[in-house]
């Protein structure tokens, strides 16, 4: 995903050259590209994300258009300040590119780890953010992104995660995108880096006879509401999938629309626990651990279809 954005902003700064690009201190080699053909429109701020932050929105509010790059620790906890009163408070258009969701950066710890970025981005007004599920979906939000208002926060992989699409997608900022449709069991609504996850879970859940939508939600804010309101009246049991903490990401942003229809099938919220993480290891044991890998994502649903078809036989005994 992070090789496909960075390909598409390199692109898209040869057409337009109000676009900027900073970052703080890293991707030397992914953006030797860049650096070479724009010249002083690409930044290297240093180790000082939040004088990033301050720069981009001047920039933005002279008329340009600013990329900022980093992981997503260094850049969204640790300037939250900045973007809220500088970016947000301005409307400006800075596009803040974070890398390493979730627990991506695995044997890096606590300290790269990327588990409460979208709690924070949802509260700050004016910010949208898009989570991409693969490279087809990281591209096109780039391009997206160039049309968009205001300030935006992409959040990606890093590198080498495999496509769920077969070819580019249609792609619109605040609408899903439904990549598998077969029953009406159980709606699955992932974002981000575990789409990939949910889609071989929702395939092997369809060879067990269950019927699955997958949806892909790249946009978690703003949510779309039109599409979680149709699957509402479809499916009996929802469930959200996110490498994020369960408390307010994906999942909450889902919940809210289905508690305002006032659903009443099984809505389920699978991500990471309200805990920092003490295991050891590289994003995929870690991913196990947590049971967000395919054969558990599987399991979870299984127990919830199966779960919910035994309360309907117990009800009408």
């Amino acid at each position: 995903m992070r090789n496909a954005a960075v390909s598409t902003i390199e692109k898209l700064c040869r057409k337009n050259k109000d676009i900027f690009v900073l970052t703080g201190d890293l991707g030397f080699r992914l953006f030797d590209s860049i650096r070479s053909r724009i010249g002083r429109r690409f930044i290297n701020m240093g180790i000082a994300e939040t004088n990033m932050i301050g720069v981009a929105s001047g920039m933005a509010l002279s008329g340009k258009m600013v990329f900022c790059y980093s992981i997503i620790p260094f850049l969204i906890m640790r300037c939250f300040e900045h973007i809220r009163v500088d970016i947000c408070n301005h409307n400006v258009n800075v596009r803040l590119m974070g890398v390493g969701a979730g627990l991506v950066y695995g044997l890096e710890g606590l300290t790269h780890h990327a588990t409460e970025d979208v709690a924070l981005m949802r509260t700050l007004p004016n910010m949208t953010i898009v989570a991409p599920g693969d490279p087809y979906e990281s591209e096109s939000s780039i391009k997206a992104s160039i049309k968009h208002n205001g300030p935006l926060y992409i959040r990606l992989g890093k590198a080498g995660e495999p496509a769920v699409h077969k070819a580019s997608p249609r792609f619109d900022i605040g609408k899903g995108i439904v990549v598998i449709e077969k029953g009406t069991d159980v709606c699955m609504i992932a974002s981000g880096t575990l789409l990939y996850n949910a889609k071989v879970a929702a395939e092997k859940l369809i060879d067990r006879g269950i019927g699955v939508r997958l949806i892909s939600m790249h946009t978690i804010k703003p949510i779309d509401k039109q599409l979680i309101v149709k699957c509402s009246k479809k499916f009996g049991s929802i469930v959200t999938i996110e490498e994020h903490s369960i408390i307010g990401g994906l999942g909450d942003a889902v919940g809210d629309v289905l508690l305002e229809k006032q659903y009443t099938g099984v809505f389920r919220k699978i991500g990471l626990p309200d805990a920092f993480n003490q295991y050891v290891g590289r994003n995929q044991y870690l991913l196990q651990q947590y049971n967000l890998d395919s054969a558990g994502i599987e399991t979870t649903v299984i127990n919830l279809v199966h779960g919910k078809r035994k309360s309907r036989t117990v009800k009408r005994g």
